[in-house]
């Protein structure tokens, strides 16, 4: 194991809400009102986008950002794109097509609410929205690893996986070709993107892709044991739901202590990485230890 860095005076929680109330003050100002047409739309938008969560990939991307010599706002459309297209993947992923879920973060889902049709159109213009909010940056690189971090070759096609492998027996390297995908590779980008708006330097920014990698897949793996052993009311959504619907996870094919062993090995992997690093990775280093510690 890793030993400890000295701890920051500010801690992850505190960085955490933070740089949720800027993102929320942001979202709200950036995405349309409820009053204007179509209203429905908007509504629709907004129960899911403020319905709470962690942020943690705007937070990514601000803590990278500032890691990398970042000062104010700059990265903040570009952490309000990262969380719009989450929500924008969690309103689809809870559709009866794909997962079928009634429940995210404590409250029925934008389906149960809106409808599918609105549901569908909802995430698409939350999809569209974040692309445009970028693109007023005039940051290409940016827009790039948000496209990169979505498509067949990152969530888009980890979903694709993992609906296919539902019900089956898979092995670990499908299992982990779903989680790199699905989940990493926004995490991997929300980094790049926060790096990639500082101007860091293309060494910084691959070093911050892997090193994303390795969190996000931890993060993932942590999802998929916290899924077996929290509450329904402390996840905020229906707990053991992997389990029933057969999904491919890191417990059904490595064992509960087994996957906890490697979510902690990946952790400290990324904290040596980060740490051979020449930027103030100590926010940073926070986060990734709070991925293995956190309960929901």
């Amino acid at each position: 194991m890793i030993a400890e860095k000295t701890p920051s005076t500010v801690t992850v929680e505190d960085y955490l809400r933070r740089a949720s109330e800027r993102v929320n003050e942001a979202l709200d100002r950036f995405l349309p009102s409820e009053q204007d047409r179509p209203g429905d739309l908007h509504k629709s938008e907004r129960y899911s986008i403020f319905a709470g969560g962690k942020r943690l990939r705007p937070a990514l991307c601000l803590a990278a950002y500032e890691a990398c010599g970042g000062r104010g706002d700059g990265a903040l459309s570009a952490a309000c794109a990262l969380e719009m297209v989450h929500t924008f993947s969690l309103i689809h992923d809870d559709l009866p097509c794909m997962d079928d879920d009634d429940f995210r973060r404590g409250r029925p889902t934008n389906h149960k609410v809106f409808g599918e049709a609105m549901a569908v159109l909802a995430g698409d213009a939350l999809l569209v929205q974040a692309f445009e909010l970028v693109a007023r940056e005039g940051n290409a690189a940016c827009a790039l690893t948000l496209a990169e971090s979505l498509g067949s070759k990152g969530m888009l096609g980890g979903q694709v996986m993992d609906i296919l492998s539902e019900g089956k027996s898979v092995g670990l390297e499908t299992v982990e070709f779903i989680h790199l995908h699905k989940t990493a590779a926004l995490i991997a980008g929300s980094l790049v993107m926060g790096a990639q708006m500082a101007n860091a330097a293309d060494s910084t920014v691959k070093e911050l892709r892997e090193f994303g990698i390795k969190i996000g897949l931890g993060f993932q793996i942590v999802d998929d044991c916290l899924d077996l052993e929290q509450t329904t009311e402390t996840l905020g959504k229906d707990a053991k739901s992997d389990l029933a619907k057969g999904k491919a996870t890191y417990p059904s094919v490595m064992g509960l202590d087994a996957s906890k062993n490697k979510a902690r090995e990946l952790i400290d992997g990324a904290v040596a990485q980060l740490r051979a690093l020449p930027i103030d990775g100590t926010v940073l280093e926070s986060m990734a230890r709070y991925i293995i510690t956190r309960v929901n």
